[in-house]
């Protein structure tokens, strides 16, 4: 009678459970919505690992991960699991997780020779598809130090170092390589590779040397011939330390923007880039700038003559067709005076305009300013020409 009691009893309870699901929906069933997202939290479905592990989120990889670095099991046991998950990153292509996995392996510190290296090796790999070619190479140069015979350690450092641009390195290690593996075909592509990059790399060095040596022996003609020719070139001075003195502190003072000869003052300032060059004759050519203060206005030539008189260009540049800003129509070639100015004494020299550019280079007063000359173009009897002029020295050449 009793078990028919208990039996009737089970039966009303089974029944109750049953009719709630007429009524209420189970609370964490899967619906069509969230099954794959639910999927992915069971690590057997996983298609790729979480980069941070949230034992609230997954709960049973949490447990799986507990037990993969159980610290009651040796360190070589612990170094092989993180290895294993190292390597699940990286089939993921996941490099970043990977390098994680395998320093922690390597704090481990086990024994293990061959795993250590192995460790090294595969970080190596992680890093090298990073693109941290150094950090690669130290991890594969650790590794070969651990098994020298170690073929992969072997080939990443040669691929390290041929991305490094370090081709004789990279011959290095694979002439290394090839002592122990004879027969290894990658270590004989690399080495070929390697090999092929070093020689190109001698050879645009080779080229590199030969031209800047040609380039320097063309300077220093340059600025032979400028020597030669008693062309002065204008630098600011630098400031002298007070309370010193130097013997030729009278020199100073009488050029004290004559700089030493040196190509630094040739750089031309112009947008142009024009330098002065010396031609196969031996004949210099010169950036020169006509400044028409009256206008604010300027006129370049990227290769004036050192032989050629400057009525020859003005006449070019007004001859038929005069300057839109000349409104007036003043600037006509016999009209124009010319001048260079000594920015030390505040003074302005006349230049003759039948005379050559070199004449005027060589006068005692006249400097090159940022290896190019300057001059001042003005209209005579103009009332600007007459105030620019006031309480001004003009000395003719």
């Amino acid at each position: 009678m009793a078990s028919t009691e208990v039996q009737s009893d089970s039966d009303d309870g089974m029944d109750e459970f049953m009719d709630k699901f007429k009524t209420q929906r189970y609370k964490n069933a899967f619906t069509e919505k969230n099954w794959e997202e639910e999927f992915n939290k069971v690590p057997m479905f996983m298609k790729s690992a979480p980069e941070e592990i949230d034992p609230q989120t997954y709960p049973e990889l949490a447990c799986l991960q507990s037990m993969i670095h159980d610290e009651d099991r040796s360190p070589e046991e612990q170094a092989k699991s993180l290895k294993n998950e190292g390597n699940a990153y990286f089939k993921e292509k996941n490099y970043k997780q990977a390098v994680v996995s395998y320093t922690a392996a390597l704090k481990k510190k086990c024994g293990d020779l061959e795993l250590n290296a192995v460790l090294l090796t595969n970080r190596a790999a992680s890093h090298f598809y990073l693109g941290n070619m150094r950090s690669a190479l130290n991890d594969a140069a650790a590794a070969k130090k651990l098994k020298p015979d170690h073929l992969k350690a072997l080939i990443r450092g040669a691929q390290c170092s041929i991305e490094l641009r370090n081709f004789a390195e990279a011959v290095q290690w694979c002439d290394e390589g090839l002592k122990i593996h004879p027969t290894d075909e990658k270590l004989r592509e690399l080495r070929a590779a390697a090999d092929k990059h070093k020689r190109a790399a001698e050879r645009d060095s080779r080229k590199a040397r030969a031209k800047e040596k040609k380039l320097h022996g063309e300077k220093e003609a340059l600025l032979a011939a400028i020597k030669d020719r008693g062309i002065k070139l204008f630098q600011p001075v630098r400031p002298r330390p007070q309370g010193s003195y130097s013997e030729d502190e009278d020199e100073r003072s009488s050029a004290a923007a004559v700089a030493q000869l040196s190509l630094d003052g040739l750089s031309s300032q112009e947008v142009t880039g024009a330098q002065v060059f010396l031609d196969e004759q031996g004949v210099l050519h010169w950036p020169v700038l006509f400044l028409y203060p009256e206008h604010q206005q300027s006129d370049f030539i990227s290769a004036f003559c050192e032989n050629n008189c400057f009525r020859d260009h003005l006449n070019v540049m007004f001859g038929e067709e005069l300057p839109p800003w000349d409104s007036d129509r003043k600037y006509h070639p016999q009209n124009l005076q010319l001048c260079f100015e000594d920015e030390e004494k505040e003074t302005l020299y006349q230049i003759d305009l039948e005379a050559s550019l070199l004449k005027t280079l060589e006068h005692k007063r006249c400097f090159v300013k940022a290896g190019t000359p300057s001059f001042l173009v003005l209209v005579k009897g103009s009332s600007f020409q007459r105030q620019f002029l006031s309480g001004k020295k003009i000395h003719g050449l």
